[in-house]
């Protein structure tokens, strides 16, 4: 889910997103603060027992009724052993309330912000780094966790504490009590303002998080690319500078925050030393007894020494909002390509395709001032249903921008794209392309089974299926001679196998699916003669009845299409069958003589 509320705090609007979970979260507030009341107790049962000791007879158990001495013993060990039973209680309660609430809430954080990120715009991936969003994922998201799983609690705990032992002293010597309390509001004050100084700094560690995660993302995908140009030193050296600006980032957030606890060392020895001199005195005068005065002693370090901590906690409160605020950005970004609403059952589509006066051109990069000339300018053709057409050209010439524009990976400026006489904009975009079946010429294996891979686009798939689309694919025989068969794991992005062996799967998975509208964007082009061939005869096979688009360089593949565009410069320059295009002479055919070599290459 997405909030359109940016200037919110992190804070507020993560409450906001956890709503669901409000009801655990006073749950683990008041365990919190129960945990902290009978953690408190203690220095109070040492403080009862030197007034047994002291008083005897005379005792505040005494006046309670509990008059002898041993019995007033033995009434502190059993309730010394209930406090502390049920402080443990409490504690375990408030430790498994918070860490599941961390869990949940990093969960349902992580999955909704990578769901909202898979229905972005392919442009928004094109103009920002993977590393960078696998850390807001992930690096990010577990800094929300930490702090949800110590810090929260921390932080209520700490202010339990001062609270309770604030009124204690308020209550048992209200004559010294604010000089106790004094060194309080410096110590939160200070701490506040200390932490709103590392924001900006801890804001700048996330960034540079985020440039080391890319440049790994990216140099660990192209290592065999790093290594056959043996530039593993360049790439070291690289890294090194990246993760050095990292541990300077990092240093002067450390160097800052390393100074708070000192500093509020020696606010917290004023209000000690308060106590211990001035409750001292008024024990020795008879205005206080022995055992309040211990009490105060044991309550004052109990009050200030763990607001020491505050530092830390602040400390990793603030590098937990700025990966919320990180996170809560990528949430915002709204996605430009807009659903529709018009649903278009795949058992009702025809597949009859019409691109009407389109024009597109790719957004120009901030980075970027100059002019980007169209892609697609003016283009006009028309696929009746169940026909294989083949769109042929130079390179850069636009045909696999015609397949982005035609799956909605971006929308045209002007002009229209109709499928079965409806405008792609106003179909709803699952149902677009689900009736589009897409082979790229760069396959995309996940790391898994082949059995998985081909199963992609239809998970509840059958073994039989699943064998018969690799059947048709051609690919059936080579699966079977490999180690585990359907079960062999094809390794990240398929490395394990060929290219040819890739393409065949991916042929595959597009069988299985049996979409209305085939797509074949290169499919050939890198692969050899016998895959060419496989793949040509599965295609004779699965084309039929089928609205098949082939967009190649390799001429042999396309000479059987019912029509032929020829594109240039994002235009339709020639269209006809391979023969009549043949015939007139014109850029296929020059394109046709250079491949079968009788003309030299031409100029494009």
């Amino acid at each position: 889910m997405a909030f359109s509320t940016p200037t919110l705090h992190p804070l507020r609007r993560l409450w906001r997103y956890a709503r669901g979970y409000r009801g655990d979260v006073v749950l683990a507030v008041l365990f919190s603060i129960l945990n902290k009341i009978f953690d408190l107790a203690p220095p109070v049962l040492i403080g009862m027992a030197v007034d047994v000791v002291v008083n005897r007879e005379d005792s505040f158990l005494a006046g309670l009724g509990v008059v002898d001495v041993d019995a007033q013993l033995l009434a502190l060990g059993v309730l010394t052993l209930v406090l502390w039973a049920l402080e443990s209680v409490f504690e375990y309660l408030y430790q498994v309330k918070w860490r599941n609430l961390a869990q949940n809430i990093q969960h349902e954080l992580r999955i909704d912000a990578y769901d909202h990120v898979q229905h972005l715009e392919l442009s928004y991936f094109e103009d920002r780094s993977i590393g960078d969003l696998i850390a807001v994922l992930n690096d990010d998201v577990n800094q929300l966790e930490r702090f949800l799983d110590v810090g929260a609690n921390d932080i209520i705990q700490i202010g339990t504490t001062v609270l309770v032992v604030g009124s204690m002293f308020v209550i048992m010597i209200p004559e010294a009590a604010w000089l106790a309390l004094l060194p309080i509001p410096f110590i939160i004050f200070g701490s506040i303002t200390f932490q709103k100084k590392l924001t900006q700094r801890y804001a700048r560690v996330r960034e540079e998080v985020g440039l080391i995660g890319a440049m790994l993302s990216n140099n660990l995908s192209g290592i065999a690319v790093i290594k056959s140009y043996t530039a593993e030193k360049i790439e070291r050296n690289r890294l090194a500078a990246a993760s050095d600006r990292y541990r300077q980032r990092n240093r002067d957030a450390i160097t800052f925050s390393s100074a708070f606890i000192p500093l509020i060392r020696m606010i917290i020895v004023v209000g000690f030393i308060t106590i211990l001199v001035y409750g001292g005195k008024m024990a020795l005068n008879g205005e206080l007894a022995v055992g309040a005065y211990s009490v105060l002693v044991f309550m004052t370090q109990r009050l200030l020494w763990p607001l020491t901590r505050l530092g830390a906690t602040l400390d990793l409160y603030q590098r937990a909002m700025a990966s919320t605020r990180r996170i809560f950005d990528l949430l915002d970004t709204q996605p430009k390509i807009r659903d529709g609403h018009f649903p278009l059952p795949l058992e009702q589509v025809r597949g009859e395709i019409v691109f009407d006066h389109v024009h597109f051109e790719y957004p120009l990069k901030a980075s970027s001032d100059r002019p980007v000339p169209p892609t697609i300018e003016d283009l006009s053709l028309h696929i009746p249903a169940g026909h294989t057409v083949a769109l042929v050209g130079p390179t850069g010439a636009g045909k696999s921008t015609v397949v982005k524009l035609l799956l909605r990976f971006y929308d045209v400026q002007r002009g229209r794209i109709l499928l079965d006489g409806i405008d792609i904009r106003a179909l709803r975009v699952r149902d677009l392309r689900q009736a589009i079946g897409l082979v790229s010429q760069e396959v995309y294996l996940f790391h898994g089974t082949v059995r998985e891979n081909i199963a992609f686009g239809r998970p509840g798939a059958g073994m039989d299926e699943i064998i018969q689309a690799a059947r048709i694919a051609e690919a059936h025989d080579f699966i079977m001679a490999l180690p585990q068969g359907y079960e062999t794991v094809v390794g990240e992005r398929g490395q394990k196998l060929s290219g040819g062996q890739r393409q065949r799967i991916s042929l595959a998975r597009a069988v299985l699916k049996d979409p209305p509208i085939l797509v074949l964007d290169e499919a050939t082009s890198s692969v050899d003669n016998e895959t060419e061939a496989a793949i040509q005869r599965s295609l004779d096979v699965i084309a039929r009845n089928r609205t098949t688009i082939i967009i190649a360089h390799r001429l042999s593949t396309v000479r059987n299409a019912h029509r032929i565009f020829v594109m240039d410069r994002g235009r339709i320059v020639e269209q006809g069958t391979h023969d009549e295009l043949l015939v007139a002479d014109g850029l296929y055919a020059a394109l046709w003589q250079v491949q079968t070599g009788s003309r030299t290459p031409i100029q494009v």
